[in-house]
């Protein structure tokens, strides 16, 4: 057994020296180690001997492996290297050739509208609020005084999961949200931006998904000429110093009274042009007094405290901040477009 032990080394030995390819090695190691190895061939051969030589020949036979493992991880070594220097010596790099032109990526224009409308919000003093987008029938219609059967929902149609639980049609379920944290008429100044969900037709003034930033403010005092203050102030700010707001008496269930609001038109300011239809003004979000009743919902009351409400599409005050006329151009995903800003 010892005898063949050797003669196997000493094969084992020469084939390592003798390969010349990484290939050829792992050959070799299969040859002698592998689970059909030579080596362990002997090993299982080693039931044959006396209990008195199987110590001593099993020492042998693991010495024996260890000393080719050595072997074959050096050649190895030494083949890599050589496989290395070879490369190195073979392939040339052209440095004189000039390097591809990295693209940088840039936020998108409606992520650049968002971030200045929230800029301009946190200037003045509000909180920015988050809620989920998947909501409840009652945090959506019901805490915002719009029972079941109110016919004002069928303007906010909206994807429903269940009979309770939709996606979102408007950011002021996060209004009620943060009112209810709030206990003993507690004062509020906040934002809730985030993506909302209607059954809107995909046109170019329509998508069935689009951002939304509504606002609202609760204290001892407030009036609607702090409402107009801050939407006039907000209008100056997104739009230039020469804009002016005009508000329209409206209806929204959680507001009273309301009113849709306008700027002049940031294409002709306030001459009259194509954009506006000639009559000088846009259209861009509607505000209003807070309705008593969704301040007795949420747990404030009315008699101690008052607020304003609003909401705006984050899309509506892109377009005209960038002059766009069709609002699919920012969900194409066109690099071309989006490469203008």
């Amino acid at each position: 057994m010892e005898q063949k032990i050797q003669e196997l080394r000493t094969r084992a030995d020469e084939a390592i020296k003798n390969s010349a390819t990484l290939k050829e090695l792992d050959e070799v190691r299969v040859k002698f180690l592998g689970k059909k190895g030579e080596l362990t061939s002997l090993l299982r051969g080693m039931n044959q001997l006396s209990a008195e030589e199987r110590p001593r020949v099993g020492k042998i036979v693991n010495e024996a492996r260890a000393q080719l493992e050595n072997l074959i991880a050096e050649k190895n070594s030494s083949l890599k290297s050589a496989q290395l220097e070879k490369k190195l010596a073979t392939e040339k790099i052209d440095v004189t050739l000039s390097g591809r032109k990295i693209y940088a990526g840039h936020l998108h224009p409606l992520t650049l509208t968002l971030n200045r409308v929230k800029e301009i919000f946190v200037s003045m003093g509000y909180s920015v609020e988050e809620g989920p987008e998947v909501e409840t029938d009652y945090y959506n219609f019901e805490a915002l005084n719009l029972p079941k059967d109110h016919p004002a929902r069928d303007m906010q149609d909206s994807f429903y999961i269940t009979e309770e639980i939709l996606l979102r049609t408007q950011t002021s379920p996060v209004q009620a949200r943060t009112m209810e944290r709030h206990k003993n008429n507690e004062p509020i100044r906040m934002i809730a931006p985030g993506r909302v969900y209607r059954r809107d037709d995909y046109d170019a003034s329509h998508s069935p998904m689009f951002t939304q930033v509504e606002g609202l403010v609760i204290d001892k005092g407030i009036s609607f000429a702090d409402l107009k203050g801050t939407l006039e102030d907000f209008s100056k700010k997104i739009f230039g110093e020469k804009t002016k707001i005009r508000l329209r008496p409206s209806f929204f269930p959680f507001t009273e009274p309301s009113a849709e609001v306008d700027v002049s038109c940031v294409m002709c300011h306030g001459a009259g042009c194509k954009v506006c239809q000639g009559t000088g003004w846009l259209e861009i979000l509607g505000a209003g007094m807070v309705h008593p009743d969704v301040l007795k919902m949420s747990g404030y009351d009315p008699a101690e405290v008052s607020g304003f409400a609003f909401g705006m599409g984050i899309e509506r005050i892109a377009m005209l901040t960038y002059g766009l006329d069709d609002m699919r151009l920012l969900y194409d995903n066109d690099v071309r477009f989006l490469q203008q800003f």
